[in-house]
């Protein structure tokens, strides 16, 4: 039995660079929604937070989606 540690290694990196983009992009969405209730809380408008907050989470929903694709097919 031979392993290819060079496409063993190339899976690990893009599993690792996905993971940390995605749960990064969470934390944004996460952050978002937190600035959100602070520009509420001191009279401020909270749009841009709440869109850009969305944004992030759609973006999550989305490569989520794409990795189920990617499995099924």
């Amino acid at each position: 039995m031979k392993i290819d540690w060079a496409a063993l290694g190339s899976v690990f990196g893009v599993s690792l660079l996905a993971t940390v983009a995605l749960v990064g992009l969470f934390t944004l969405g996460i952050v978002g929604l937190s600035k959100q209730e602070q520009a509420t809380a001191n009279g401020g408008s909270a749009a841009m937070a709440r869109t850009g907050a969305y944004a992030a989470f759609a973006l999550c929903a989305a490569a989520v989606a794409f990795g189920i694709y990617l499995i099924v097919t």
